[in-house]
């Protein structure tokens, strides 16, 4: 099975584009075709695959598939990615509007960036303790479309991302379904840096959106800065997070940042095999 693609970039989180608009997948399980297409080693290598199929509620649906193959729920960075390679498709509207796990995105293009209008933040639970290895640490969480937990950090690149993330990630306090995990180091007024482990990547990324959602909306709650916030990913690229708020809650969220396709073709993929073939 022949299966066109296009990788794309959203700050250095990056992903594959499949057209599935007129249902050239058939039955195909997309889980499988993700964990095939995404593998570094053997497939085109990617965080993430976006799966863009037809809405009747909006312009198109982007269904998000994490590398492992799991099924990633909302991606701030796969968002704006998505909406760019639907508009390379031909699909024009300004503003975009896209589903993801049954609710409705809108996306703007802008002159030097993507802006998706995200939704609220949820579950936020502030100074939580977690035992871990090395001692006891406290961390915040929130879902943001995905669900994170913040970690405040004073040296963000000598931090153990990797091994804290992992621990963090399948932490009894998070489970079933275990958690994204941010590291952030506050620079300035309006600006923070950020290192991200992403669940279903099993790694650090180069970016995460809902992450930056996520460390933003707690460093407003928890600092006290105030939107707009910037967010330098590990990429070295910037996010831009606004938001409104009321206490403890955070509404009118949105996420601004690059996105771009690097290239484009075509691989043969075997589902019977469960993998790609030359």
């Amino acid at each position: 099975m022949e299966v066109s693609f296009v990788k794309l970039t959203g700050a250095g989180n990056d992903f594959v584009g499949v057209n599935n608009l007129d249902g050239v997948l058939g039955t195909t399980d997309q889980h499988t075709l993700a964990r095939c297409l995404c593998d570094r080693h053997f497939g085109i290598g990617a965080d993430g695959l976006l799966v863009l199929e037809r809405s009747p509620i909006a312009d198109f649906r982007m269904m998000y598939y994490n590398a492992d193959g799991s099924y990633g729920g909302m991606c701030g960075n796969g968002g704006r990615c998505a909406a760019l390679y639907a508009r390379s498709l031909g699909l024009t509207q300004q503003p975009m509007c896209f589903e993801a796990l049954d609710y409705v995105y809108e996306a703007e293009f802008l002159a030097d960036g993507i802006n998706v209008h995200m939704k609220d933040p949820a579950d936020i639970r502030r100074n939580i303790p977690v035992q871990l290895p090395d001692g006891k640490r406290t961390v915040h969480a929130i879902d943001t479309g995905s669900p994170h937990v913040v970690l405040f950090v004073g040296d963000l690149p000598n931090t153990q991302v990797v091994d804290v993330g992992k621990q963090l990630r399948e932490h009894p306090q998070f489970l079933p379904k275990g958690t994204n995990v941010n590291f952030v180091q506050r620079l300035g007024d309006n600006s923070i840096a950020m290192r991200t482990y992403e669940r279903g990547v099993e790694a650090e990324t180069l970016a995460c959106g809902t992450g930056s959602i996520a460390s933003a909306a707690i460093s407003h709650l928890e600092l006290g800065m105030n939107s707009p916030i910037r967010i330098r990913t590990w990429s070295r690229q910037w996010l831009t997070v606004r938001f409104k708020s009321s206490g403890d809650s955070i509404t009118d969220v949105s996420l601004e940042g690059p996105a771009a396709i690097i290239f484009s073709g075509t691989t043969n993929y075997d589902p019977s095999e469960k993998s790609l073939r030359s």
